[in-house]
């Protein structure tokens, strides 16, 4: 009875984190300080990411995996720093901006 009753508070617990949409997902780890949806900032706009990824089969682990390790030479010379995400949260955003139009 006890497990059972620790199985639930952990997953009320977490519940919060699971409720976040992908946008809040990207302002709360700190995406949206160098991107937008439509527009390049500092880094290429959601929308250009999706465009020029549209149609790629394996965009979604490459995406995930940049947003995970960062990385240059994509989009100019700016480097993107690492972000401080989980693999699931790295794929809930790479879906997310592909899904964008």
């Amino acid at each position: 009875m006890p497990i059972r009753l620790l199985a639930c508070l952990a997953l009320l617990a977490a519940a919060p984190v699971w409720s976040q949409t992908p946008q809040q997902l990207a302002n709360s780890k700190s995406c949206m300080a160098c991107h937008s949806v439509t527009q390049k900032i500092v880094g290429p706009g959601f929308k250009q990411v999706a465009d020029r990824y549209r149609g790629d089969k394996a965009a979604p682990a490459k995406l995930a995996a940049k947003i995970r390790k960062g990385g240059s030479g994509s989009w100019g010379s700016m480097v993107m720093p690492p972000a401080a995400v989980t693999d699931a949260e790295a794929q809930q955003l790479a879906n997310w901006i592909l899904s964008q139009k």
